[in-house]
Order: structure tokens, then C-alpha cells, then sequence
């Protein structure tokens, strides 16, 4: 089986999780209670190249979380949020475009109907994938060998 990022998205009360593909393939993402990522992560089965956690909100706390259930401190990957919420609404909007009416009025006036998170915990994965690529080249992680 081919290793896997583990994205998050941390937040007070909840998170976005992303399990991604090294080539960019989302295979599951999800919005949860923050109280629920340690059940989260440890319910991946898939073998995980690197856990990606954004650097701003609860950051520290779902770092700890990582820490708490034994993932080595060199495989957590700390990636830059800047405008990922923003991106992530993008995603969501292309994914989940509006009906009816809405579909009338720019979704960047809009509020998406539920939580993002998810589909920001995608970008921050992304980013990181993308950081990988090109310090090790396609679809590499740095520290996993294939």
C-alpha cells in the first residue's frame, strides 16, 4: 500500500481531516468534533508518510494530539495557513456549487451552507505535497523511502 498525508485543519471546536494520495488523490475527507481527532487518526489504516497540521488556531493542541498517540515528532509537518480558508471555500464551492436561486448570486458573496474544514485540511495537504514534490521530485515525501 502506498503511503498517505494526513491533513488537518485544526479549530477549537471542530477540524477538518483529509486523508491525500502522494498524487494529490483525496481518499477521505470529513468534518469533526476537535474531541474526536485522536479517534480520528488512529482509525487511518493506510500507512502515513506525514501528518500536515495548519500553523494557526488549535495548532499547538492537535500537535499534541499527534504527539499523545506516538507520532514521531519528525513526521508532523507544520505547513503555513495563509489563505487556505479561502481556498477551501474555492473547493468546496467547485465540489458543492449552489442550486437554484444561489446559483444566481457569486459565490464569493456566498457563506457556505455547512463547515469547510475538510476541504481546507485538502489545500494544506496539497501544500504540503506540493513542497515535497519540488524539493524530491514527483510525489515524493522527504524521509519515505517507496
Amino acid at each position: 500500500m502506498e503511503p498517505v498525508v494526513v491533513a488537518i485543519d485544526p479549530g477549537r471546536e471542530k477540524c477538518g481531516v483529509a486523508v491525500v494520495a502522494m498524487d494529490g488523490t483525496v481518499l477521505e475527507q470529513a468534518v469533526i468534533p476537535a474531541p474526536a481527532l485522536r479517534e480520528r487518526l488512529l482509525g487511518v489504516e493506510l500507512p502515513v508518510a506525514a501528518y500536515v497540521v495548519g500553523h494557526r488556531t488549535a495548532s499547538r493542541e492537535a500537535r499534541a494530539v499527534l504527539q499523545a498517540i506516538g507520532v514521531p515528532v519528525e513526521r508532523v509537518k507544520v505547513v503555513d495557513e495563509d489563505r487556505s480558508s479561502e481556498m477551501g471555500r474555492r473547493r468546496y464551492w467547485r465540489a458543492k456549487p449552489p442550486k437554484g436561486w444561489r446559483r444566481l448570486i457569486p459565490t464569493g458573496l456566498q457563506v457556505p451552507p455547512e463547515p469547510y474544514d475538510d476541504f481546507v485540511a485538502v489545500e494544506l495537504a496539497e501544500r504540503y505535497l506540493s513542497i515535497c514534490r519540488a524539493e524530491g521530485g514527483e510525489g515524493s515525501a522527504p524521509g519515505m523511502e517507496k
